[in-house]
């Protein structure tokens, strides 16, 4: 039964469970305990990895690409066969159990263990990933057209107070050691990866018991499942290419998210690199965009119904491209605070609304939600591997992160005039979405 309120409260419960990974080891404690333990007087910050020489904060970005790129191709053809088996949980369950024991495992990462650091960096990026796909894939069975909105809004306020409680826990330890009897200067960032790991598996069993369980029954996995799942995953793509407007707003959401998630995957990297913040001015500028973006989010879920998805969407891509320009030109620790408020506003906003904004495309009823969701998963993750290739690649190039920074608004711009010829378009399928 769709918007049934404790089913939605399960659902948000897994960006509750997940987004404590994307707080802690992608946007603050890891990059900044990463990027402090490979600088070094001897090497800079230069490592070696698996015997070649990479810049330090470029290949951590490089393995998060590969992790991206992995699952790009791998994602597809697994929603589909969910789709076909009804089996999708089983699939959520796999990928959080894989990111959330690979965050436990950063805790044996120090930079004598460079390569099992960011071997589990990258198992802990495919598990949050494909957790979420899956998890994203439930939207349209559990709320109306009307509430996806709100719902998927209210999955990222969940997302955002979870993982800030959890921060703070984690910013105790890194701030007060000696409150708990910690000596080892590592200790507080590799308990902390410890704690996000025990924290996902935990509050992920919320959404696992109160989500539909689709068929349970399920035999094992033959070749004739495997070949019917690819059929599916055609069959949809075929009924996309017959969906303007959804393939129009997919390739716009492909280019801007190139500067979103690369914006938010490289920020503490850059706090810490360019303007030696250290981990606890990070780890308070993190909060305060965590803090900020829960309103950001239920703001533009508002603005959104007002004036129309697309126009907001527009209005918030303009502020990304300003943000890039800003990162270029920051020189102190107040422009940072100035500028994470800024992106704290756009970022949760910019997310949730695009996640409904597909979920409003798709058609009505349909029982392939996996698959087309697989569709707009991929789009986002293939857009990360070039934004965050890119980024690496250029500072690798030009020695300056600031070079990287600037160089993604010319991405939101592409994305933004896609967007606007949406604004062009009369449809029947459009007409929820803007505003005349």
């Amino acid at each position: 039964m769709k918007n049934d309120k404790s089913t939605i409260k399960a659902w948000a419960m897994f960006d509750w469970s997940n987004s404590a990974y994307n707080l802690v080891i992608t946007s603050t404690i890891f990059p900044a305990y990463y990027t402090i333990i490979t600088t070094t007087q001897e090497n800079g910050d230069k490592v070696t990895f698996f015997g070649r020489v990479f810049t330090n904060t470029a290949l951590s970005n490089y393995a998060l690409s590969v992790a991206y790129l992995i699952m790009a191709i791998v994602l597809p053809f697994l929603s589909s066969i969910a789709d076909y088996r009804g089996n999708k949980k089983v699939f959520m369950k796999a990928f959080t159990y894989l990111g959330s024991f690979a965050c436990a495992g950063l805790f044996f990462f120090k930079l004598e263990t460079l390569e099992w650091g960011i071997i589990c960096f990258g198992l802990a990026a495919i598990g949050y990933i494909g957790g979420m796909m899956f998890n994203n894939s439930y939207l349209p069975e559990i709320a109306s057209v009307d509430q996806q909105d709100k719902v998927s809004a209210k999955g990222y306020a969940y997302g955002y107070v979870g993982s800030v409680i959890l921060q703070i826990i984690c910013f105790a330890f890194v701030l007060k050691p000696d409150l708990f009897g910690i000596t080892d200067a590592s200790l507080p960032a590799r308990l902390s990866f410890l704690l996000v790991g025990i924290w996902w598996i935990t509050f992920s069993q919320i959404p696992f018991k109160k989500l539909p369980a689709d068929s349970p029954n399920f035999d094992k996995m033959s070749k004739l499942n495997v070949k019917s799942g690819f059929e599916e995953l055609l069959k949809v793509w075929h009924q996309m290419k017959e969906m303007f407007y959804l393939k129009r707003f997919l390739l716009a959401f492909f280019f801007y998210s190139m500067g979103v998630q690369t914006i938010m995957l490289v920020a503490a990297g850059f706090g810490e690199k360019v303007l030696k913040l250290g981990t606890s001015k990070l780890i308070a500028i993190i909060l305060i965009i965590q803090l900020v973006a829960i309103f950001g989010a239920l703001i533009m879920s508002y603005l959104a119904k007002k004036y129309g998805n697309i126009q907001v969407i527009i209005g918030v891509v303009i502020v990304w491209i300003a943000i890039c320009f800003g990162a270029y030109h920051i020189q102190n620790e107040q422009q940072f605070y100035a500028l994470a408020v800024v992106v704290g506003l756009v970022m949760g906003g910019i997310q949730s609304i695009s996640r409904s904004t597909y979920s409003k495309f798709l058609p009505e009823n349909t029982p392939d939600t996996a698959s087309f969701f697989s569709f707009y998963d991929v789009t986002e993750k293939l857009a990360i591997v070039i934004g965050l290739f890119s980024f690496a690649y250029i500072e690798e190039f030009t020695g300056s992160m600031r070079n990287s920074a600037v160089s993604l608004a010319s991405f939101f711009i592409i994305g933004l005039l896609i967007l606007i010829s949406l604004l062009f378009l009369k449809s029947d399928s459009s007409s929820s979405l803007t505003k005349d």
